[in-house]
């Protein structure tokens, strides 16, 4: 065993009982809003829905079920250029399975991933081809559950890159893919530039893409391309607004407010899943969203994991001064989808090869993607939402494997 992977320690997660405690005191004293009559969820989270969300958590809700179904996967730590990094690594029964880092995004976490570990690491138990396995690590995004504390400021996605990439060197893995959405989305191809003799790929979804303000970048847009443009003009950013300007502020109310916190993500799942007229459990599993928001909570991390949008906005151009992101561009939100399926490889541009997954409710617009990226694969689905690996887990699993079948 070399030093470095001695410096990689089994982990366990053991939440203190006087934590839920603590938590469910705060849900049952919780002092509530009044409300407006007959907005809906037009204003944010109605009362009504919330109030009913916060009892099922303090008192249906178990999360010693969910904190022991998270220990049956082998879960480790490790401290890379000072940054405490936790993972999942969980390697498949398949010998010359390829190593895949998995990278959530926000609202969410390693949990996300949960459905579709079994299918990619043993595919021959999920109906699968052997050939198709992966090694898998799956870790916390600095900041985000239990890679904290934050090492200081300066984490954006490109730092993001370098520490994960140290992982995979720890864990000896020479060569691997990356597949990433949302913030993973920006880490994942970090990852690939920084590394481009080690990562085979990356594949991503949920994959953020802006116009550069060029002549001619709106002309011949298509109708959807058009809807999800639009989709981006119009989204409600109020939350990146908060986390990108002021994350140490709003920090207060998240960290004091199991409420608070649950609201701040309830909306991101009502927000950014398929169908969009639905409720966030008709997409995403309660119990799994709840173990999300319960992760926030009992690790404190509502303020650290904002700190990537400072870091990014802080950084890009993204942000013109005006408030919006500039250009006519904005986050990822909702958009009829295309409904096409896996398209011939476009004209590729240096870098690491990428595949692009494009859900029902993304807004990833295919021109802006091959300018900035190496696109040798592009899947639109007619389903699925911004959290694709709890909402579509089967769709990410086929393209997954699709993409990274015979890369070597």
């Amino acid at each position: 065993m070399t030093d470095s992977q001695q410096d990689i320690r089994p982990f366990r997660i053991g939440i203190p009982q006087a934590q839920l405690d603590d938590l469910h005191a705060r849900l049952a004293g919780t002092r509530w809003p009044d409300e407006l009559p007959g907005v809906g969820w037009s204003r944010g989270v109605p009362l009504k829905y919330l109030q009913e969300l916060a009892e099922y958590w303090r008192t249906v809700y178990d999360w010693r079920e969910h904190e022991a179904a998270l220990n049956e996967h082998p879960q480790y730590t490790t401290t890379v250029d000072g940054q405490n990094i936790h993972f999942l690594h969980v390697r498949s029964p398949e010998p010359g399975a390829t190593p895949l880092m998995l990278l959530h995004g926000w609202p969410g976490g390693f949990t996300d991933f949960l459905d579709v570990i079994g299918p990619l690491s043993d595919p021959a138990a999920h109906g699968g081809d052997r050939a198709d396995a992966f090694h898998l690590v799956v870790p916390s995004l600095p900041g985000f559950g239990f890679s904290t504390p934050l090492a200081g400021p300066g984490m954006g996605s490109a730092r993001m890159a370098e520490v994960l990439a140290g992982v995979m060197s720890r864990l000896g893995y020479g060569r691997y893919g990356v597949q990433g959405y949302d913030t993973g989305a920006l880490v994942g191809p970090g990852i690939g530039r920084q590394n481009p003799d080690r990562v085979i790929g990356v594949h991503v979804n949920s994959l953020l893409t802006f116009p550069a303000g060029v002549p001619g970048e709106m002309d011949g847009l298509s109708d959807v391309e058009q809807r999800r443009r639009h989709a981006m003009e119009t989204f409600n950013d109020g939350y990146l607004q908060c986390n990108s300007k002021r994350p140490q502020t709003v920090t207060y109310g998240l960290h004091d407010s199991p409420v608070g916190q649950l609201a701040w993500i309830t909306e991101k799942f009502k927000e950014l899943t398929d169908p969009e007229d639905g409720l966030p459990e008709d997409s995403v599993d309660r119990d799994r969203m709840l173990t999300d928001v319960s992760l926030y909570w009992l690790t404190g991390t509502a303020g650290t994991a904002a700190q990537i949008y400072y870091e990014e906005m802080s950084a890009s151009s993204w942000d013109d001064g005006t408030g919006d992101w500039g250009d006519g561009s904005g986050d990822w939100s909702a958009a009829d989808g295309d409904r096409g399926a896996a398209g011939s490889p476009a004209p590729a541009v240096p870098g690491t090869p990428t595949g692009v997954l494009v859900s029902a409710r993304d807004v990833t617009i295919r021109r802006w993607a091959e300018r900035d990226h190496n696109v040798v694969r592009w899947t639109e689905l007619s389903r699925g939402g911004h959290f694709l690996a709890m909402e579509a887990p089967d769709l990410l699993v086929d393209d997954v494997r699709g993409f990274f079948r015979g890369r070597t």
